[in-house]
């Protein structure tokens, strides 16, 4: 359990250094969630330093206890590998879903993500199972039957909170992309659209869209 408090206590200092607004931490046996009620439009590094610090808490744990108790130190670096497998709603799959985030639209990478969840979730399920690693197969399971077929309905939801925040909001990103549809809107880009051959911002096309005019 110390493991598991230590994890994320390392998600919640990098959380508090980027003033995330935290709902509820969940701590499990196997596993904890930090529920965030924040901005979906981080910045990439952001989001990147608060989903890996969790993990670095974890080695640096690890590599004090190796002296006292190596059996936790294998059970942790067990964890450590899926947790950083890219299945929803598992740290690998966040960071997967930064880098993906930088070079396909949003909307299409909340689909792969889930997708490889599937795929990533089958094969451990499956590896799991060969092996005797019961307690990974109760947490594949559970991810299963649960938390990704939930993310798979959430998607629209998540799109639409997305634009939604674009619309109110202000978001700078350093670079910018060109696009033709508001469903290829990039998430660490500033969106420019070519419609008729004319160019929008954002801002304008989001408008036209919340407006029914688009």
């Amino acid at each position: 359990m110390s493991l598991i408090i230590f994890h994320e206590f390392g998600h919640f200092l990098a959380a508090l250094l980027f003033k995330y607004k935290i709902d509820k931490i969940y701590i499990y046996p196997l596993g904890g969630i930090i529920k965030f009620n924040d901005y979906i439009n981080r910045k990439v590094y952001q989001e990147l330093l608060v989903t890996i610090t969790g993990p670095l808490f974890q080695i640096i744990l690890s590599l004090f206890l190796v002296r006292f108790d190596k059996d936790i130190v294998i059970f942790s670096n067990l964890l450590l590998f899926f947790n950083l497998l890219p299945i929803v709603p598992l740290d690998g799959s966040k960071i997967l879903s930064c880098f993906l985030n930088l070079i396909i639209p949003y909307k299409k990478s909340l689909t792969l993500c889930i997708y490889l969840s599937f795929i990533f979730l089958l094969f451990s399920f499956f590896y799991s199972y060969f092996n005797y690693y019961s307690f990974i197969i109760i947490i594949s399971l559970f991810l299963l039957l649960f938390k990704i077929f939930d993310e798979l309905k959430l998607i629209n939801y998540s799109f639409d909170k997305f634009l939604l925040e674009r619309y109110l909001y202000q978001f700078k990103f350093r670079k910018t992309k060109v696009i033709r549809n508001i469903k290829d809107m990039y998430k660490y880009r500033n969106n420019l659209f070519i419609v008729n051959n004319k160019i929008y911002n954002e801002k304008e096309i989001l408008v036209k869209y919340f407006s029914n005019k688009l």
